[in-house]
């Protein structure tokens, strides 16, 4: 499938600081897609899935890099453990703002899946949620594989992959890591915000996910109040959009051309 759309990158300045952010052209009259990435996510790092995404829906699409990841401003301050609520309930509707996007598509992915979630609980303002591998608690799998990673970052290559994707690739890890591992990350939850969830879901989950269980989607499908659809993926991990591709491009696909 070709995936050849015409893309502008510029900086958009949100709360005093520079996001880094790519838009994709698409039909005005259909509702803009925005990627939110995760933990250790860029603009860079979704590849080339969010044209492929375009093309597939012909839907305008909007990809940002937070504070602190690609090439946006570098991290200054640590994260907090409120991090995805700041960013789903301060940082996000005033870009939605600046770019002049109503009623997008939230398609968000681990972290970023949280973030859409909460924003789409908080306000009525959604054509719908796209929810990859998404976390609502933090669970004993989260925990382990996070704590891994640190020693992956460590010990191995990984500082010199990441920093192919981000302008301080040792702030971005130790911004997510540190927070994900602090004790009182343990207490994170954000199901309060799924019954004002009233736009439709889609909630696709790995079935090898390392990061989560299928008990993350299957909350979300109990608690929110409108239309949610669980897309349970074999042989896929945590990166749904890199494991199984295909798969993942035409649920979503399928998800726009029915909301």
């Amino acid at each position: 499938m070709s995936s050849s759309r015409r893309s502008q990158w510029s900086f958009v300045e949100v709360r005093g600081r520079r996001l880094e952010v790519e838009r994709i052209d698409g039909d005005a009259s259909r509702s803009t897609l925005v990627f939110l990435h995760e933990g250790l996510g860029s603009i860079s790092l979704w590849r080339d899935f969010p044209a492929q995404v375009a093309s597939a829906t012909g839907c305008p699409v909007v990809v940002y890099s937070r504070h602190g990841y690609g090439g946006s401003d570098v991290l200054g301050a640590p994260f907090g453990v409120d991090y995805m609520h700041r960013e789903a309930l301060e940082t996000l509707p005033e870009l939605l703002a600046k770019l002049a996007i109503e009623r997008p598509v939230l398609v968000g992915h681990s972290d970023g899946a949280s973030i859409a979630l909460i924003y789409a609980g908080s306000r009525d303002r959604l054509t719908g949620v796209v929810a990859l591998a998404p976390h609502v608690f933090v669970e004993d799998i989260s925990v382990k594989s996070i704590a891994a990673a640190k020693v992956a970052f460590e010990t191995t290559d990984l500082p010199e992959k990441l920093a192919r994707h981000h302008a301080d690739a040792r702030k971005t890890f130790y911004g997510w890591n540190d927070v994900w591992l602090h004790p009182d990350f343990r207490r994170w939850n954000i199901e309060s915000f799924l019954p004002g969830i009233r736009c439709p879901v889609l909630a696709i989950q790995g079935v090898d996910d390392e990061y989560g269980t299928m008990a993350q989607v299957e909350a979300i499908a109990r608690a929110v109040n409108g239309p949610c659809e669980i897309a349970k993926l074999d042989a896929c991990g945590h990166s749904p959009h890199r494991d199984q591709p295909e798969a993942t491009r035409a649920a979503i696909a399928h998800f726009v051309a029915a909301t």
